[in-house]
């Protein structure tokens, strides 16, 4: 999306969102030189930010305190067992499959962040060990499928051809194909 396009989202929304904000500074950072348009589109911009026309959103206004909860509880787990036994597990499955199962714990400021954790050590702390441990179990349950498989070799065309009719050979020995 251009600067221009960006600036007369914003000017129509009243907001400019972070992505809007990245968008142009990607832009800016990337481009040689600015054109007279790009700049007048930026001045425009400036001054609808300095009259409140265009509000700025910042960043991140919330965060969930379940996610770190749940990602401590996680690696904790996860770093004993893989120092016990010669397995490796996904972190990132482990707590999103836990965090679908959880309800969320929002806050804005550092003291709501501060009363959900101390909620939820109090409340909910045995609640997320279970749901971590369903998710652990669940994720050493998981099959390992073909390990021994290979990506086709991108050769050439008889290249490939033989690898297809080889994985045909192993996969379907006894395939006799009809006369014509």
């Amino acid at each position: 999306m251009s600067i221009e396009k960006i600036v007369e989202q914003a000017l129509q929304d009243g907001y400019l969102t972070p992505a809007m904000e990245a968008e142009v500074g990607r832009i800016c950072d990337t481009a040689s030189e600015l054109s007279i348009e790009e700049y007048m589109a930026l001045d425009r911009l400036m001054g609808a930010l300095l009259t409140g026309e265009v509000v700025a959103v910042p960043r991140k206004q919330f965060i969930n305190v379940m996610e770190e909860l749940v990602l401590t509880e996680a690696i904790s787990r996860v770093a004993e067992i893989e120092a016990t036994s010669d397995r490796t597990l996904d972190l990132g499955d482990i707590a999103a499959y836990a965090l679908n199962r959880l309800l969320p714990l929002y806050a804005t400021t550092e003291e709501g962040a501060t009363y959900q954790r101390q909620r939820a050590k109090e409340e909910l702390q045995g609640l997320i060990a279970q749901q971590v441990g369903e998710a652990i179990a669940r994720n050493l349950d998981r099959p390992d499928f073909f390990p021994e498989r290979q990506a086709l070799g991108k050769s050439s065309k008889d290249e490939i051809l033989t690898q297809v009719n080889a994985l045909l050979q192993a996969y379907a020995p006894t395939f006799e194909p009809e006369p014509r």
